[in-house]
């Protein structure tokens, strides 16, 4: 038997088991005066990040968003994110002919 005869075995995707960062004894308390904690669930544009890239399990995610929109309506958090952008060139003024 030669090596050209034995088939390839494809190694099987194993996918990292996430924990929820909010789960177990010492985690933090999501609270929604905590904008520290918060900002790091918020993406560059101001979105709520999804748990399948965060980790958060489905029950934290939903308290993660309801704190952040209330930290939002609070005015501790700003809705949409316009710092990281680059400035603008200002625009040429219109003729009215």
């Amino acid at each position: 038997m030669s090596a050209a005869d034995i088939p390839t075995a494809k190694r099987p995707f194993f996918r990292r088991q996430k924990s929820c960062p909010f789960s177990g004894p010492k985690a933090p308390k999501i609270d929604w005066k905590d904008t520290r904690t918060l900002s790091r669930y918020i993406s560059e544009g101001g979105k709520i990040v999804p748990s399948r890239i965060t980790a958060v399990s489905q029950k934290k995610q939903r308290e993660l968003a309801r704190a952040i929109k209330r930290a939002r309506f609070m005015a501790l958090m700003p809705y949409v994110n316009t710092e990281s952008e680059a400035p603008r060139a200002p625009r040429a003024p219109r003729n009215k002919d």
